[in-house]
């Protein structure tokens, strides 16, 4: 029996991709789901498949970067089962293309996804968290641990749910909570998946190797080991480790390398 069966989680950005992988490893320790996304028929599709594991899943289509969406989104959950145990926010969108060639409407696009777009469901879940010493987890990105080219809109974006997730920790510190930050490495892209480039068009990724791609399955586990473990910073792939260590002791040399391999990274982005 695990720790976490019959406590309920809600996932946001969950009808595919990591979020979904999230979901499908919760539901295999007994958990109680509530699936979020903005498409019904992907929800539909992705609660079928996560049922033949577990049968106390739900699925709540809306859109959580509107604060009264992300609202109704918690009192479902307690209204179906009553409590609320954890929040994982998993919604978020890249960006592609330079800060001096970005439409300023894309920063604010990036920045309704990836940053508010996890603060309005936890400040409406924060006090149903707390009566249950619960968790409060959110999915960044290595992108997140410091500026990089041609990602300027995402990786500010994800910096700051650091900057977030640290003062909750302070401030909640009495509670009992557990707030948890983990930042995910080049992972696999699903089919079709879409990012922003500088004009505000959509673009489609292209598919990447398998070869160090982290899976959404290996993620997934990752995820509720920080929930298990209480654990703060989750930092996954070595690229990742290495990044965040060289960035907190040597900045300068980090910046140096990025600036020398820029032209390689920009072919990787792509």
């Amino acid at each position: 029996m695990s720790f976490l069966e019959g406590k309920v989680a809600i996932i946001t950005g969950s009808s595919r991709g990591i979020g979904k992988a999230i979901a499908i490893k919760l539901a295999q320790e007994g958990l109680k789901i509530i699936l979020n996304g903005r498409n019904q028929e992907r929800l539909d599709s992705a609660k079928l498949e996560i049922e033949k594991i577990n049968t106390n899943i739900l699925c709540y289509c809306c859109d959580v970067t509107e604060e009264l969406e992300s609202k109704k989104l918690i009192d479902f959950a307690l209204k179906q089962f009553g409590r609320l145990d954890i929040l994982i926010s998993n919604v978020g969108v890249s960006n592609r293309g330079t800060v001096a060639n970005t439409n300023p409407e894309v920063f604010r696009r990036v920045f309704s996804s990836n940053f508010f777009g996890s603060i309005y469901p936890t400040l409406a879940a924060l006090p149903h968290i707390k009566n249950n010493k619960g968790s409060i987890v959110f999915i960044s990105s290595v992108a997140g641990i410091r500026g990089l080219p041609s990602l300027g809109a995402y990786c500010s974006s994800k910096m700051a749910l650091r900057a977030i997730a640290e003062s909750i920790r302070i401030e909640e510190y009495a509670s009992g909570i557990h707030v948890g930050l983990v930042y995910v490495g080049k992972a696999e892209i699903e089919h079709n998946k879409e990012s922003i480039a500088a004009d505000g068009s959509l673009v489609i990724l292209k598919d990447r190797p398998s070869k160090n791609i982290l899976a959404a399955a290996y993620i997934a586990k990752k995820v509720f080991l920080n929930i298990k473990r209480r654990k703060f910073i989750t930092t996954l792939s070595t690229i990742g480790k290495i990044n965040l260590f060289m960035q907190s002791f040597f900045p300068m040399l980090v910046e140096k390398i990025i600036i020398k391999t820029s032209k390689k990274f920009n072919q990787g982005l792509k």
